[in-house]
């Protein structure tokens, strides 16, 4: 019987949240991070597929918001001399290719 997989918002949010902690203290690769949310995906139901994916892109775009609300906040303090480029942005860009291309994938 398949696992069923939850697309509500609030589910989304706490698995992107929860892959993004466990690379920041180093429990998981980028690579590794990359498949669990292949597998992940690939267990949604592919007719829950687009509201999870709009749900997928909106935390995607509010936690780049986020970061860039951060890193413009640091480098606009007073002590802060170092520099910092942009965040990659294209990764978004990436992400949203690549969910695109996962809910045209037939389902296994």
């Amino acid at each position: 019987m398949p696992q069923e997989i939850s697309v509500s918002y609030q589910a989304i949010k706490n698995k992107v949240y929860r892959l993004i902690d466990a690379l920041v203290v180093s429990e998981k690769t980028e690579a590794d991070v990359q498949e669990s949310i292949r597998r992940w995906w690939d267990l949604i139901h592919p007719a829950d597929r687009p509201i999870a994916q709009k749900y997928l892109l909106t935390v995607l775009g509010r936690s780049v918001s986020a970061l860039d609300a951060i890193r413009d906040g640091l480098a606009s303090s007073n002590g802060c001399e170092a520099t910092y480029g942009p965040l990659p942005s294209e990764r978004m860009k990436v992400m949203e290719r690549i969910v695109k291309e996962a809910g045209v994938r037939s389902a296994v």
